[in-house]
């Protein structure tokens, strides 16, 4: 893949993820380290629960999206990070066996107005299952490096 950097980038771009499929084992081994409510560690109290059964936590589905997008090489040679996540909502749970891949939708893109080296990307991704139901949707801030000028058309001539 080419690098990309924020002048690449256009309003209504779509990039969609490979997938990752959840195991009972990854989701009570991140929740017994993040996130230990029985629902999402203990497989027998989880099908007595409200859910029905054992489910991911929240946070182990955000970082799942996280990295899913990050696989795509999409940024890589443009992040500067993020000022922070929108509102999050997880629209339904997410199960063992479940295979999740991740839409992002860039929704806005402008000019920091502070720093000339940056652009501002706003994206909306949503989380899905392999039934194409959403199952996490974000938006989220990040900082892009604006294309590099070439040392040549820096250099002053004598």
């Amino acid at each position: 893949m080419t690098d990309r950097y924020y002048e690449d980038f256009k309003v209504g771009e779509r990039f969609t993820s490979g997938g990752l499929t959840m195991t009972e084992a990854g989701i009570v081994e991140f929740a017994r380290q993040w996130d230990p409510q029985p629902f999402h560690i203990d497989a027998e109290f989880a099908k007595k629960w409200a859910y029905g059964g054992l489910i991911a936590s929240g946070l182990h589905t955000m970082s799942v999206t996280l990295r899913l997008w990050l696989d795509l090489g999409i940024f890589r040679a443009c992040s500067l990070g993020s000022p922070g996540i929108g509102d999050v909502q997880f629209a339904r749970p997410v199960r063992p066996g479940d295979t999740l891949r991740v839409i992002t939708d860039i929704v806005e893109l402008r000019v920091s107005a502070s720093k000339s080296d940056r652009g501002i990307a706003r994206v909306r991704q949503v989380t899905i299952n392999q039934r194409g139901e959403a199952v996490l949707e974000q938006e989220t801030t990040v900082f892009l490096k604006r294309r590099p000028i070439l040392a040549a058309n820096l250099s002053v001539r004598s």
